[in-house]
């Protein structure tokens, strides 16, 4: 009798500025992981992002072909989602409608747009589904938390999604406690910064990490005096698309210290740089206020605080975070991120009926929930 394999191998793919991360799991462990660096020489050839498909498919195939495992292994590809319309979190089937609207990058250019449809095409290969998790676009703010302040103006969620759910969920599990039943604050502190209050299993409120709302960061202005930024952008006669520059990439630790490494920031303050002490202090500062905003939002019933991302590494931000905050609740400090172990946990609660899949729609009041295969 012939013997065939388990299909138990799920390849992540996770498309990021200037690199390609694809990791590939097999019984529940990563087994291999590759982060293909892509020069900025090589992708200023693209006029589009979506047009640098064809580019990162090569590298990706080049390491699937240095891994040892046979086609008929693969139960799934895993991609990171693209700025789709606003939806509720959980893992997507890739269908055409999500392709369309990343294509056309009705939302915005960014490299995450390209992770559906990498997936899809190596799926394709295997004869399998193809899956988003958690995009950044997923909104599942509560409706008191949508007010501005201004009618025709409503505030909507931009955030770490994949990487604050998947953090949540290993922290609370070491607590023995589920993401679906508790109260979290998770801190994702990088280039952006998103502060999200997650309530049984949705993020009700938080910041719009991608516009800069919020604190400022290394690269992002944060929260701005209106009147006075309205003046700026009058004097200066700037463009939308030049104010969305200023504010996502041009501001926060960059407009003040020329510099967004938080690395390179920590060394000036050890040489004795107080201007980069008081600016990152500012930083840190404005990170303490927006986690007690979300403790107010949960009435201060919080099982535990999470400080995660880049910035996390360094204990010039975290430590005082925990000592000013502690009186909330605990504070856990899990630096870096863990979207490759997300992306494949998220299909793996899908395909084990742990959770329905989702089935995106180019109306987003349409969005519904189906059944893992």
């Amino acid at each position: 009798m012939t013997m065939h394999p388990k299909r138990d191998v799920v390849i992540a793919i996770n498309p990021g500025s200037t690199s390609s991360k694809i990791a590939l799991f097999k019984a529940g462990k990563m087994v291999a992981e590759r982060t293909l660096n892509h020069s900025l020489a090589e992708l200023s050839q693209f006029d589009a992002v979506i047009a640098q498909k064809d580019f990162r498919m090569q590298a990706i195939q080049e390491f699937l072909a240095d891994q040892d495992f046979s086609a008929s292994e693969v139960l799934a590809v895993a991609g990171r989602g693209g700025l789709l319309k606003p939806i509720p979190g959980g893992t997507y089937a890739v269908n055409e409608a999500m392709l369309d609207d990343l294509t056309a990058a009705k939302r915005n250019e960014h490299a995450s747009n390209l992770g559906a449809g990498l997936a899809q095409q190596v799926a394709d290969q295997y004869g399998v589904k193809a899956y988003v998790v958690d995009p950044p676009v997923v909104d599942e703010l509560q409706p008191l938390a949508r007010i501005s302040g201004l009618k025709g103006i409503e505030r909507h969620s931009a955030a770490h999604v994949l990487n604050q759910k998947a953090m949540a969920r290993q922290v609370l599990a070491t607590m023995g406690k589920t993401y679906a039943t508790s109260r979290v604050i998770v801190a994702h502190i990088g280039g952006g910064l998103s502060i999200h209050a997650h309530e049984n299993g949705r993020m009700i409120d938080g910041n719009n990490g991608i516009d800069g709302e919020g604190p400022y960061s290394p690269e992002r202005a944060g929260s701005l005096p209106l009147v006075d930024f309205v003046a700026k952008v009058l004097a200066e006669r700037l463009t939308l698309d030049q104010v969305k520059k200023l504010l996502a990439s041009q501001s926060g630790l960059r407009s003040y210290l020329n510099d967004i490494s938080i690395k390179n920031i920590v060394a000036r303050i050890a040489e004795g740089d107080e201007t980069a002490k008081f600016y990152l202090d500012g930083m840190i500062y404005q990170i303490k206020k927006q986690i007690a905003e979300m403790a107010g939002v949960l009435n201060g019933q919080v099982d535990v605080i999470i400080l995660t991302g880049g910035a996390a590494y360094a204990t010039a931000v975290t430590a005082p975070l925990q000592h000013d905050l502690a009186w909330i609740a605990p504070v856990v400090v899990r630096p870096g991120e863990m979207e490759m172990q997300a992306l494949y946990e998220g299909v793996m609660r899908v395909l084990n009926h742990e959770e329905p899949v989702r089935v995106y729609q180019s109306d987003a009041s349409t969005i519904k929930g189906g059944t893992g295969r």
